[in-house]
C-alpha cells in the first residue's frame, strides 16, 4: 500500500481500530486515539527509524485497509486485544511472544480479585498451575504502560479487590486462631476488628476488607468488568441504565446515584492518559489527542457579596469562538462564602447532566485550591479531563495559567477567552440576582 492509496479512506479524527489486510488475510490490528493521524504514520518518511523494518514490510504487503471507530481510547485499546486474540494477525503475533504480552485475569473466588500480569506467569507460573482458579482471562494487551492506565481508570469506575485486600472474614478467622475465642467475642471487634487496605481508604476497593460489600453486591461489579474487557460496552451501559431505574423505583436514591455515575463515566471516558504516549508513533506530536476537532473548552466561576446571593456559571469556547447557548447558570445552595465549595457544588451539578458533551479542558478562576478540587470532582466520576487554572493578579488580570501544561500550550488563547466570558456572566448575573434581593 502506498501513501497517495489513503486518499480514497475518510479516516475519521477519533478513536478506533485499524485493520491493514493483504486481500482477506489480517496483517496487522492496531488502535488510535485519532486513527487518521495514526494510520497517516505509516506512511511517513522516517517510519523505519520510528517502528522498525518488520513495520515497513507490513505496509508494503498490505492491499486494504480498514477500521471500527469507538466512543473512548480505552475503548479502543479494549476492542483491540479482543481482535487479536481472535485472528492472531502475522505481524501482531510474531512482534512479541506469549510471554511477554500483558493480561487482565479474574480469580475464581469468594470475592474475586482482578489482576494484572505478565504472559510468562500467566502461561507457565504459578497463575497456570492454578488454573482451575481462574475465572475469565483477558488479552494479549500489547501496550503493558496503556494497559495500566486503563485499569486506573475502570477500578474509578467499578472499584474492586486486589491481592493487598484480605477479606474480612479472612482476617478474623486468623485473629480467632491467635486469640482466646472468649475473650475476642467478648471484645466487641465484630467488623471493627477488620483492617481497611490501602485502596479502601482512597475509594479503589468497595470494602471487601471491612466486610461492607456483600457477595452479592460485589459479584455484580465483577459481572461489569467481564462485560467491560469483553467489549460490551452498550450492552453494559443499558443493563446499568435498567438496574439505575429500577433502583429508583423502590426508593433506593444512594444505590441509583452511584449507577448514575458509573454510566455518566463509562459515556464520558476522556482518557488523556491513554493517549500522552501516542506521540512517540504518531505525526500528531505532543498534543494529538487534544487537537481533534470540536474543541470545546468549559469555564467556571462564582460571585458573591460577602457570601451573598452565590452563584457559579458554566461559559463554553468551541474553536474559538462563545458558545452562548451553552452557558449555564448555578444559584449554589450549600457554599455561601466559600468560593471553593462553591465551584464544587457547581462541578458536581454540572456532571450530572450527562446529556452535554463534556469538553477538552476545564478551566477554573482560581489557584492550587481550585483545580485539586475540580480534579477531585471529575476523579470521582471517572472523567479523565485535564483542568487549568487562570491565576489572576491583585487587579484580577490573568497572570498565569497553571494544570495540565499539554492543555495549555493547544488552546491558551481559548481558555483565556473561556475564562474572560466566565467572569463577565457571574458578574453580570451576581448584580442581577443583588438587584432583585433589594427590590
Amino acid at each position: 500500500m502506498k501513501r497517495e492509496e489513503l486518499r480514497k479512506y475518510k479516516l475519521p479524527d477519533g478513536p478506533g481500530v485499524y485493520l491493514f489486510k493483504k486481500g482477506r488475510k489480517i496483517l496487522y490490528i492496531g488502535k488510535a486515539a485519532s486513527l487518521r493521524d495514526r494510520v497517516r504514520s505509516y506512511f511517513a518518511a522516517d517510519l523505519v527509524e520510528g517502528r522498525g523494518s518488520r513495520i515497513v514490510g507490513m505496509v508494503s504487503q498490505a492491499s486494504t485497509l480498514s477500521w471500527k471507530k469507538t466512543d473512548s481510547v480505552l475503548e479502543a485499546l479494549i476492542l483491540e486485544a479482543n481482535l487479536i486474540k481472535r485472528h492472531q494477525p502475522l505481524f501482531n503475533v510474531d512482534q512479541k511472544d506469549n510471554k511477554s504480552w500483558n493480561y487482565v485475569v479474574v480469580m475464581k473466588e469468594t470475592f474475586p480479585r482482578v489482576l494484572l500480569v505478565r504472559g510468562r506467569e500467566l502461561f507457565s507460573g504459578s497463575l497456570q498451575a492454578r488454573s482451575s482458579k481462574l475465572a475469565a482471562t483477558f488479552g494479549p494487551y500489547p501496550h503493558g504502560g496503556q494497559l495500566q492506565e486503563a485499569m486506573k481508570i475502570i477500578r474509578r469506575i467499578f472499584p474492586f479487590r486486589d491481592s493487598k485486600c484480605i477479606p474480612c472474614d479472612e482476617q478474623l478467622r486468623k485473629k480467632l486462631l491467635v486469640a482466646n475465642l472468649r475473650k475476642l467475642a467478648n471484645s466487641g471487634e465484630g467488623i471493627r476488628g477488620c483492617n481497611p487496605c490501602f485502596n479502601r481508604q482512597i475509594g479503589l476497593c468497595p470494602g471487601v476488607c471491612t466486610g461492607e460489600v456483600s457477595r452479592e453486591e460485589y459479584a455484580r461489579t465483577i459481572r461489569n468488568i467481564i462485560d467491560l474487557f469483553s467489549g460490551k460496552f452498550k450492552g453494559l451501559k443499558r443493563r446499568l441504565t435498567r438496574e439505575m431505574r429500577a433502583a429508583a423505583k423502590r426508593e433506593d436514591f444512594e444505590e441509583a446515584q452511584k449507577l448514575r455515575r458509573q454510566i455518566s463515566a463509562l459515556e464520558h471516558i476522556r482518557d488523556v492518559s491513554l493517549i500522552k504516549n501516542e506521540k512517540l508513533v504518531s505525526s500528531g506530536g505532543p498534543s494529538m489527542g487534544l487537537r481533534a476537532s470540536g474543541t470545546r473548552i468549559e469555564a467556571y466561576d462564582v460571585a458573591h457579596t460577602a457570601g451573598a446571593e452565590t452563584v457559579a456559571v458554566m461559559t463554553v469556547v468551541d474553536s474559538g469562538e462563545s458558545m452562548k447557548a451553552a452557558y449555564r447558570k448555578f444559584k449554589i445552595r450549600g457554599a455561601k462564602n466559600n468560593d471553593v465549595a462553591a465551584l464544587k457544588e457547581a462541578l458536581e451539578r454540572r456532571l450530572g447532566h450527562p446529556e452535554w458533551p463534556l469538553p477538552r479542558v476545564f478551566v477554573v478562576d482560581g489557584g492550587k485550591s481550585q483545580v485539586r478540587t475540580a480534579e477531585r470532582v471529575l476523579k470521582n466520576v471517572g472523567v479523565m479531563v485535564p483542568v487549568v487554572g487562570v491565576v489572576k493578579n491583585e487587579f484580577h488580570k490573568p497572570k498565569r495559567l497553571i494544570g495540565e501544561k499539554r492543555a495549555v500550550q493547544a488552546f491558551e488563547r481559548d481558555i483565556l477567552l473561556a475564562n474572560s466570558e466566565a467572569h463577565r456572566f457571574a458578574i453580570t448575573w451576581h448584580r442581577k440576582q443583588l438587584r432583585q434581593r433589594w427590590l
